[in-house]
């Protein structure tokens, strides 16, 4: 059985208490079965691999001592997990661990890899084990800041008309040999579903196939400027879509976008199974 909470129960939009004493019922997940069925995905085949990979920026906690620690995480979500955390619920949840004392920072870990583990599968009956890695200072000047490869699509010069998704823009060289390889574009933009605050994004689509129409491409990424949905779903419609209309035999998205509430939210879809891309932030994360 799924759970039912919807995003208008969620904190989002709302004023809401500062928790700092540790909280777990602060996570709010949210089915994503709704938004995927939207797109024509059903049951629990799907049409992709992946991951959502998430950052946090603002974690803290006390020691024995009472002295604060901190430490940026990192988070790996597989798409196959029933459910989202929603973004304001999980840095609600981070922040009650302002206040509260841990013997060390694996305890820390183990206490997110289990409460956000529950979260993600909770309602369906299965289980698993969410991927948490704790950064701590002396790691942050290892942090990379690196734009994502491939060529760049923002460079052409085009006509914009459409701002919600538009996937008839979409097209390929169906006659025409096939190609492999990787475009980008910083113009990725939609809005939170429910409060509709603008949700900044590049992403990069690695593919082999008949050659994608960069300027049809370009269109419909600017498309989902004016379009409400949460990030994850924004990745698997891109994802969808180009496999609809483009017919690559191979296909990856991978969408980062900027950091909000200090966390920031990056899904990752392939067509094959492949390691994860390193969660490496962008100058704009």
């Amino acid at each position: 059985m799924s759970i039912s909470n919807t995003p208008e129960q969620s904190q989002l939009g709302r004023a809401s208490a500062y928790v700092d004493k540790y909280d777990p019922s602060q996570l709010f997940p949210i089915a994503r079965a709704t938004q995927r069925e939207a797109m024509g995905i059903h049951g629990d085949t799907l049409p992709f691999f992946g991951a959502d990979l998430w950052t946090a920026f603002e974690l803290s906690w006390l020691n024995a001592r009472g002295k604060p620690q901190l430490a940026i995480a990192h988070f790996t979500i597989p798409c196959e997990t029933p459910n989202i955390i929603e973004s304001k619920s999980f840095k609600l949840y981070l922040n009650s661990f302002n206040s509260s004392v841990f013997a060390d920072a694996a305890a820390v870990r183990e206490r997110l890899v289990e409460d956000l583990s529950e979260a993600v599968w909770r309602g369906s009956g299965k289980s698993g084990r969410v991927g948490v890695k704790l950064l701590a200072p002396d790691m942050f000047d290892r942090e990379p800041v690196h734009e994502l490869d491939g060529v760049d699509i923002d460079r052409l010069d085009l006509d914009c008309t459409h701002y919600q998704p538009a996937p008839q823009l979409l097209g390929a060289n169906f006659d025409e040999q096939p190609v492999t390889e990787t475009l980008t574009s910083r113009l990725l933009k939609s809005n939170c579903l429910v409060t509709g605050q603008p949700d900044w994004g590049s992403v990069q689509i690695r593919y082999s196939g008949p050659q994608i129409d960069q300027a049809g491409l370009l269109g419909y990424i600017v498309s989902f400027r004016q379009h409400n949905e949460f990030h994850e779903p924004c990745a698997e419609r891109i994802f969808t879509d180009i496999m609809k209309h483009c017919r690559p035999t191979k296909l990856a998205v991978y969408a980062r976008y900027t950091r909000r509430g200090g966390l920031d939210i990056n899904p990752f879809r392939t067509s094959w199974p492949q390691p994860l891309p390193p969660n490496v932030r962008t100058a704009r994360q």
